[in-house]
């Protein structure tokens, strides 16, 4: 009987275990070498990799953050210095800016509101990049997202460009100074004192105590009254007195006005008597003006106006204008035209 010697072949080892590494491949190789456990290799990317980036993207955005909230509040602070760099325009000049003090608390407000609004638009922006940037680490794919957003952003840009127009109005409107809180403003519409300025809404109370709201967008003009300085303008007639004569006691009186301590502050420039200004069937019109503080025109001007037609009073010439006018009274009924009882019979002529 053959025996047949059968020689039995050891089967290899069964093969360790395939190492999938993340892109961080050299992270997995040397903790897998360290350990020996594939798991911690692979999931050890995710587990410290991928936390230290979001940190890492975190801590840049909210570095670059305060980096730029202190740019621009360095650039409020200097603005409302008294320099003529920075990021407001002023429309007063600084010889009146010493006069009247009206501008330093006018640019703090101005640049304050500005630095608010700057100050959230970079928030948004910087936390909106580091939010995208963390999405991306964390393997969500942006595209659909951003295609999505940009379709929306489309659609509400459409349906809010009125909104998009007030603001952009509001801004600019600031940033030139055009009006601000307790200002005297036209604005065709209407015309009264400014309560609150907005980034979208102005409010406006008028002379009867109605309030506006006035959205930015839709104010084409504005005339301003209480900007810089302002020139009163007082016309007097005189009526056919000696125009020599009525100018002397109109610039007497102005000159009182001058010289009152009480009003000296309020005023810029003397009042000036400049003369005839035009002629009307009553007589000659004398023109006066004077150069006020914006917020001081209106009560300049009463009394102005109460000085000269007392002045006028006095010198007799106001009398003599009531005394030139001539008054035609129409005929009364049953009178003729020379004032002559009319005739009047119920028959025909005889």
């Amino acid at each position: 009987m053959r025996y047949e010697a059968h020689v039995s072949v050891l089967a290899d080892p069964s093969p360790s275990p395939t190492l999938s590494c993340p892109p961080s491949a050299d992270l997995c190789h040397f903790i897998y070498q360290q350990t020996g456990l594939p798991w911690l290799a692979t999931s050890g990317y995710y587990l410290l990799v991928k936390p230290l980036k979001i940190l890492l993207i975190v801590l840049l955005a909210v570095l670059f953050r305060y980096l730029v909230h202190r740019l621009i509040n360095r650039l409020v602070r200097t603005t409302t210095a008294e320099r003529k760099s920075g990021l407001l325009r002023t429309r007063m000049p600084s010889a009146l800016r010493e006069a009247t003090g009206l501008m330093s608390e006018r640019r703090r407000q101005r640049a304050e509101a500005l630095g608010s609004v700057l100050r959230s638009i970079a928030s948004a922006t910087i936390f909106s990049v580091a939010v995208m940037l963390v999405l991306g680490e964390l393997g969500i794919n942006l595209g659909p997202l951003l295609a999505s957003a940009g379709i929306v952003g489309l659609a509400i840009g459409f349906g809010a460009q009125n909104l998009v127009k007030d603001f952009l109005a509001g801004l600019f409107m600031l940033l030139e100074d055009q009006y601000g809180v307790g200002d005297v403003v036209d604005v065709g519409e209407t015309t009264g004192t400014v309560e609150a300025v907005g980034l979208r809404i102005t409010t406006i109370r008028d002379a009867r105590g109605v309030v506006w709201y006035m959205r930015n967008g839709e104010i084409v003009r504005v005339g301003n009254k209480s900007q810089g300085w302002a020139l009163v303008i007082v016309d007097v007639p005189v009526g056919f007195a000696g125009v020599e004569e009525a100018t002397e006691v109109l610039r007497t009186a102005a000159g009182a006005l001058a010289d009152d301590p009480q009003w000296t502050d309020d005023l810029i420039d003397p009042p000036q008597v400049l003369g005839v200004e035009h002629i009307t069937v009553d007589g000659a019109v004398l023109r006066t003006s004077v150069k006020t503080a914006s917020d001081a025109q209106w009560r300049v001007a009463r009394e102005l106006r109460r000085r000269l037609a007392e002045a006028l009073e006095r010198a007799g010439i106001a009398a003599q204008i009531n005394a030139g006018r001539m008054y035609v009274r129409p005929p009364a009924a049953g009178e003729g035209v020379n004032g002559e009882a009319a005739e009047t019979g119920q028959g025909g002529p005889t």
